[in-house]
């Protein structure tokens, strides 16, 4: 008998084997929260390491919640909610480069991007740093890019998918060569590239820069119902779908060579969509499903059967929603390798999927490098044709969260191609003059007799240390 096949059928060698999910203690989750019953496959949860933002029921417009990580138990129900938006708010995402910066999309047509404060403000949030407006139809998939500073994707009912220059308020290019309604929007590793679901059936390849599409698979998945795929760190896509007879599916393909699929298997019957989401340092993918009760979880691997299953996270209570914490936000003195938050129809409760290990002692074979956040490239060098990896920073000692840093929009060339209204004009006409000579003839005259003071109190200290008094 061979041995190498036996030894690899009874134990596959990896240290995620044994990955267990526990949901928090009671009085660790967020209670009382309204979740949004919209019903669009979005995953209406987002986290980074500093705050939940969790869309929200709202009459009148849309609203999202923002919460600080701490602030866990009852939500007051007057907390302060985001409002900006006039229709329902469809998929948020938290900037990967400014934990601060939370980017909406809405039944309104437009796109918002907010700076949150550190605080929790007195009133709502209703001024957005910058409004995108491109889309002629509601705007349900809101992207940022991995690696580019303020570089944004968004796709609309419209079947369109614009990038943005969130930091100049421009589109920086139009993508119109989907027929129906897009799915899901996958930026691979670096950024070059983007995947697409489309409910022509058809799983597409783009290249923004170039505005085509570079690889494209027709039905992935046999079924009509809708697919989602995610770019995996190699550089191959994994797939979430349904077979002819409405079985879920999981499919994993090189899109260089879309003939056949690396691995296709067969989950289980029933009608909720897959939501994958993937943390590239393990290659591990978390799958939940939109009503289920658990979460799957398979590690990708180089080696037959290259998806492989681990286990099943499994509760009473269906999800409404999932968001997944990016890397930098676990806790690594407790080997936790992912923490998802499950929405429910009223709360969100945190999940931590943990290594279990003897030692207290950092486990680096866990925690390779992982993105930090400093963008690798300016928007100008990515529009340049420029690529590159995230920055990658170490979680040997955990992860701190910088203070809010504020994002600048120069919005000159916006304003560059509208004729100036009549209003701006007049704050130009000589009326104001005298005034402004006047505010600075007196600020630089506080200037100087700030220094002279400064000049006497040196004075007054030098004959200290000089010994003269």
């Amino acid at each position: 008998r061979h041995i190498g096949t036996m030894s690899r059928s009874i134990v596959r060698q990896s240290k995620f084997r044994h990955v267990f999910g526990q949901a928090v203690k009671a009085d660790q989750s967020f209670d009382d929260i309204r979740v949004s019953k919209v019903t669009w496959d979005s995953s209406f949860c987002a986290v980074n390491p500093k705050f939940l933002a969790v869309i929200v029921e709202s009459s009148g417009g849309g609203a999202f919640l923002v919460l600080p990580l701490s602030q866990v138990g009852r939500v007051d129900k007057n907390y302060p909610l985001v409002v900006g938006h006039s229709g329902p708010v469809l998929d948020i995402d938290w900037c990967p480069h400014n934990d601060n910066i939370l980017a909406s999309c809405s039944e309104d047509t437009t796109a918002m991007v907010w700076q949150i404060p550190d605080h929790t403000p007195s009133r709502p949030i209703s001024e957005p740093i910058v409004v995108l407006e491109g889309h002629s139809k509601r705007v349900g998939i809101i992207k940022w890019h991995p690696s580019a500073r303020n570089i944004l994707l968004t796709a609309g009912s419209d079947n369109l998918i614009i990038i943005w220059n969130v930091g100049t308020g421009e589109p920086l290019m139009t993508m119109d060569d989907h027929p129906d309604l897009i799915y899901n929007v996958s930026w691979n590793y670096n950024g070059s590239l983007f995947c697409t679901t489309c409910k022509d059936r058809r799983l597409r390849v783009c290249d923004p820069r170039k505005n085509e599409v570079v690889a494209e698979r027709l039905s992935p998945h046999e079924g009509i119902r809708p697919m989602r795929a995610i770019f995996t760190k190699e550089g191959n896509i994994f797939t979430t779908g349904f077979t002819r007879m409405s079985q879920r599916e999981l499919g994993l393909w090189d899109p260089t060579n879309f003939e056949e699929p690396i691995a296709l298997l067969e989950l289980d019957t029933s009608n909720g969509v897959l939501l994958p989401f993937y943390d590239p340092d393990t290659n591990i993918m978390y799958l939940s499903g939109k009503g289920d009760s658990s979460i799957r979880y398979f590690e990708i691997t180089e080696e037959p059967p290259y998806v492989h299953y681990i286990s099943t996270f499994s509760s009473k209570e269906p999800q409404r929603g999932m968001g997944f914490m990016p890397k930098r936000g676990v806790d690594v003195s407790k080997c936790e390798i992912a923490r998802l938050y499950k929405l429910h129809e009223r709360k969100c409760e945190p999940i931590m999927m943990t290594v279990p290990r003897k030692s207290d002692l950092f486990q680096d074979d866990l925690y390779p490098d992982t993105a930090g956040p400093e963008p690798a490239l300016e928007p100008e060098e990515w529009m340049d044709g420029q690529d590159a990896d995230p920055i990658l920073v170490s979680m040997r000692d955990g992860y701190i969260p910088p203070k809010s840093r504020e994002l600048k929009v120069a919005k000159k060339n916006v304003l560059d191609t509208r004729p100036a209204t009549r209003r701006s004009m007049s704050v130009v006409d000589g009326s104001s003059l005298p005034k402004l000579v006047e505010e600075i003839q007196n600020l630089k005259a506080t200037v100087l007799s700030q220094e002279k003071r400064i000049c006497d109190l040196e004075n007054e200290l030098s004959k200290y240390t000089n010994g003269t008094v």
